[in-house]
């Protein structure tokens, strides 16, 4: 997910906004201090415009 959103430029409140949740939870996330659930995946990937497997793929 930061990948994603570096690559656009876009702050987490930016990304918050886009996929309708709160930016403290999209940070907690992205520091894998809070899990995320399979509907907000979907709602971040819907965000960035991409297909939501593509945030589950490895870095590799």
């Amino acid at each position: 997910m930061r990948l994603f959103r570096a690559e656009r430029g876009w702050s987490q409140e930016r990304l918050a906004a886009e996929a309708g949740l709160n930016r403290t939870y999209l940070s907690a996330v992205e520091r894998s201090e809070q899990n995320i659930s399979i509907d907000n995946l979907y709602r971040v990937a819907e965000g960035l415009g991409i297909e939501s497997w593509r945030l589950l793929r490895s870095e590799e």
